[in-house]
C-alpha cells in the first residue's frame, strides 16, 4: 500500500466565478450573481417599461415581479409592431408617395428586430431573477 504525500503547502480552491452572462445578455445588466447585479437587471427593466412604472414601490422592492410586468410590456409592443408592419403599406398607400411607404415598412421592420431582441434580453434577466443559473458552454 503507497504511503499518501502530504503536501507542505495548504491546498488553494480556485474563487468563486463572479457570473455568467449568456449570449444576448443585455449589455447594462451585470452578470447574475455579480455584486449589485440585480439593481442593475432592475434599472434595465424599468427602462423597458412606461416611465410610470418607477412610481410604484412595489416593483422596485421585487424585481421578479417587474420582470413580468416588462415582459408583457415588451410583448404586447412586439405584437402591436407586427400589426403595424403587416398594415403599413395598405393604410399609407394613399395618403404618402411610395418612398415614403417603404421607408416606413423599413422603420416598422428596424422595430420588431429590436422588440425581438429587448423581448429575449427581458425573458433571459427574469429567468435570472427566478433563479436559473447560466453556464458557458464547453
Amino acid at each position: 500500500m503507497a504511503a499518501r504525500t502530504e503536501h507542505p503547502w495548504p491546498r488553494v480552491e480556485p474563487p468563486e466565478p463572479i457570473g455568467y452572462a449568456p449570449p444576448g445578455w443585455p449589455d447594462r445588466v451585470r452578470p447574475p450573481g455579480a455584486p449589485d447585479w440585480e439593481l442593475t437587471a432592475a434599472e434595465f427593466l424599468l427602462d423597458c417599461c412606461p416611465a410610470d412604472y418607477r412610481r410604484y414601490r412595489l416593483l422596485r422592492r421585487h424585481p421578479v415581479v417587474l420582470a413580468r410586468f416588462a415582459a408583457v410590456f415588451v410583448e404586447a409592443q412586439e405584437r402591436a409592431s407586427r400589426e403595424g408592419l403587416a398594415g403599413v403599406r395598405v393604410s399609407l398607400a394613399d395618403r404618402v408617395a411610395p418612398e415614403v411607404v417603404a421607408g416606413a415598412v423599413e422603420v416598422w421592420s428596424s422595430q420588431q428586430a429590436a422588440l425581438a431582441r429587448l423581448r429575449r434580453e427581458v425573458a433571459m434577466v427574469e429567468e435570472a431573477l427566478r433563479g436559473r443559473r447560466f453556464v458557458p458552454k464547453l
